[in-house]
């Protein structure tokens, strides 16, 4: 049997759809009934509504160790894609106790009864820093710890840490580091997550754009790595997964024109980026309200680093799908 966390989430239900289409044995853990419907949404957006019910559901939290003890039997391989996604830094413990503790659960729960393989989804955000002689960011590159990190970025690579860990103690791990995951437009209307609410800024007519860049890959290719990732005879590897380094300009362009909006037509450059996220900080501080732009936040759209594909690549010989492209087809659906 297949465990999957995490199956309520975007990457985490096309996982589900997927698993089940390949005929897998499949339970997935869930902590609120009504978020099941999100997944089930997946399904029939895709039509494929009669495979749902093949889905094993069972309440169990990651951070609760008794009901993972239901949730590991007779459980065979593991995707861990659960995971909180903040950069308010008000949700650092919040970020740490789901990210680090919540993998650590994961981790000594598979090593205890004998998992097979486990998967764990991270980001790019605990991908290295480059050292001044490196041009594009790698699986090898260095992580700095002088140098500052959101504390998503900062609790991604503490949970990397403790997969390492399972791996020291027998556990065969694969750890793969999506880049921004693009799901299908219509899953705006499902998901808060990601690419989603990049989808409905733009809609809502998103005024600015920057020139920075990042790396940038379909759900649909993230998931179909996993997959393979685990069926071969490749364990204890970590693997940058992006399509492409895109420029946020480029990328906010094709939505808009997909969406049938009004492109961004402001360049906001650094200083005015760092002049948002200090304004936010003002306002949240004195209405109480939950930070919606943050430094880390600015300092990313205006970040050029360039991430390298090439292991995935060289691995599984893996052929992305066109993201432009991506978002014009799934706009269809």
């Amino acid at each position: 049997m297949v465990l999957v966390t995490g199956g309520t989430g975007l990457v985490g239900a096309h996982l589900l759809l997927h698993l089940i289409e390949n005929e897998q044995n499949v339970r997935a853990i869930y902590r609120n009934q009504t978020n099941i419907q999100k997944t089930k949404s997946v399904f029939e957006l895709y039509k494929k509504a009669d495979l749902f019910d093949k889905i094993n559901w069972l309440e169990a939290d990651i951070l609760d160790v008794p009901s993972l003890e239901t949730a590991f039997i007779n459980v065979d391989y593991v995707y861990h894609c659960a995971a909180l996604i903040s950069f308010d830094p008000k949700d650092e413990e919040a970020l740490r106790k789901t990210n680090i503790e919540g993998t650590a659960n994961m981790v000594n729960f598979s090593i205890a009864k004998g998992i097979k393989k486990f998967c764990y989804v991270s980001s790019i955000a605990a991908l290295g820093d480059l050292a001044q002689h490196e041009v594009s960011i790698t699986e090898e590159t260095d992580w700095n710890p002088e140098k500052p990190h959101s504390d998503y970025a900062i609790s991604k690579y503490g949970a990397e840490m403790e997969v390492w860990r399972g791996l020291q103690e027998g556990l065969d791990v694969i750890i793969v580091n999506p880049g921004v995951i693009l799901g299908p437009i219509p899953t705006t209307k499902i998901f808060d997550e990601g690419s989603n609410e990049l989808y409905r800024k733009v809609a809502n007519g998103l005024p600015f754009y920057t020139l920075g860049s990042t790396g940038v890959i379909t759900v649909n290719d993230v998931v179909k790595i996993m997959l393979e990732l685990m069926k071969r005879d490749i364990k204890n590897e970590r693997f940058t997964l992006i399509a492409d380094n895109i420029v946020f300009r480029d990328l906010l362009n094709t939505i808009a024109d997909t969406l049938k909006v009004k492109r961004p037509s402001i360049h906001a450059k650094p200083l005015f980026m760092n002049f948002l996220w200090i304004a936010d900080l003002i306002f949240s501080t004195l209405f109480f309200q939950k930070r919606r732009f943050t430094k880390a936040t600015a300092k990313a759209s205006y970040s050029t680093s360039l991430y390298a594909n090439e292991k995935i690549k060289t691995a599984l010989g893996t052929v992305f799908l066109d993201v432009h492209q991506y978002i014009k087809d799934t706009s269809k659906l």
